[in-house]
């Protein structure tokens, strides 16, 4: 079945002339309506190519890659990335495409759509998954692909932006040991992406280095979300055996515990030390204030989106591979119990 310009405007809930202006890439249209008509086209199975034409040699854009919208509901660091490769993009005069898939498969046919739809000049992925077989079958194309999170394997056109999240981990978890701490637990994320595996071994190895036990009941999968990271949170201080401190992976994970701690009349730190990870404006607001790692979001977005423009202009980089450095910001959130000598 063909479909028309009125059946995009319908499923976009646009206008006809402002579907007829993203064809014409005009530039009197907001981007979240462009988005829409895009996306209806998509829904439509309009042929890429069709719209390739129309949008022809003037159209200049990346696309954004993000995990699916169940992973990322409410979390603050995906919001604030994409924000800052926005303003990166605009800057560079290119515009945005949002991308979010059901799964890996979806996700692979949207980007090989786009590609050979020539609508994209480059792609930022938000995430790194451990299977790294997208990355695989993206290479071929000869497009540039950014990755915001660790890349293991080899290519030619994937680059990567990360923080060393086995090192922080490592690090803070040594921290709590430093102070005195032997009984230390590990709320994490779902162990599907490289920077869940990457916080959680920091954490083991830590422990293990130190001849401290890594008890199974202490490292508990906090989920995606609030929810989810509160009830990791209620099994832990509910358990028969509490650990002393807990490291939390993220800032969901974080106020999962003070949200709980203080539903089951926990104190922190005089009951429960908590050390995580912050990555966003509410975590200065916690009472006690956080000890954590900070995450310093914006420089992974410009450093990302930086990288992404320089090899469209053709600039390929010398390394494959950019670490931030992040900063242990030390304040309220841990007791000191005694001074661990090694």
């Amino acid at each position: 079945m063909g479909y028309t310009i009125y059946d995009i405007a319908r499923v976009a809930n646009v206008s006809k002339s402002t579907v007829s202006r993203v064809l014409n890439n005009q530039s009197n249209i907001s981007e979240d309506a462009r988005n829409r008509v895009i996306k209806a086209i998509e829904e439509l199975n309009y042929q890429p190519s069709k719209l390739a034409r129309a949008l022809s040699s003037s159209f200049d854009a990346i696309m954004v890659v993000s995990r699916s919208a169940k992973t990322t509901a409410n979390n603050p660091f995906f919001s604030e990335i994409l924000q800052t490769v926005a303003e990166k993009a605009e800057e560079e005069n290119f515009d945005v495409i949002l991308q979010t898939a059901k799964n890996s498969r979806d996700e692979l046919e949207k980007c090989i759509a786009k590609i050979k739809g020539k609508m994209i000049k480059g792609i930022i992925m938000l995430s790194s998954p451990i299977n790294e077989e997208l990355f695989k079958q993206l290479d071929v194309f000869n497009i540039p692909i950014v990755v915001i999170g660790k890349v293991d394997g080899t290519y030619n056109n994937i680059f990567s932006v990360d923080t060393d999240n086995y090192h922080d981990s490592y690090e803070i978890t040594k921290y709590l040991i430093e102070q005195g701490h032997k009984k230390i637990a590990c709320v994490h994320s779902p162990l599907e992406y490289h920077v869940s595996i990457d916080r959680l071994n920091g954490y083991k190895a830590c422990m293990e280095d130190h001849q401290l036990q890594v008890q199974e009941e202490w490292m508990i999968d906090g989920g995606y979300n609030v929810e989810t990271g509160s009830l990791a949170a209620r099994k832990l201080i509910l358990g028969a055996n509490r650990p002393s401190a807990v490291l939390a992976t993220d800032d969901l994970k974080v106020i999962s515990i003070y949200k709980t701690a203080i539903e089951l009349g926990v104190s922190i730190p005089q009951d429960l030390s908590v050390v995580g990870y912050s990555n966003s404006s509410f975590i200065p607001f916690l009472t006690p204030s956080l000890t954590s790692v900070e995450i310093p979001v914006r420089k992974l977005g410009e450093t990302g989106a930086d990288l992404l423009f320089t090899i469209i202009r053709k600039n390929k980089p010398e390394e494959a591979h950019t670490i931030i450095k992040t900063e242990k910001v030390i304040q309220d959130s841990v007791l000191k119990k005694f001074t661990y000598n090694s």
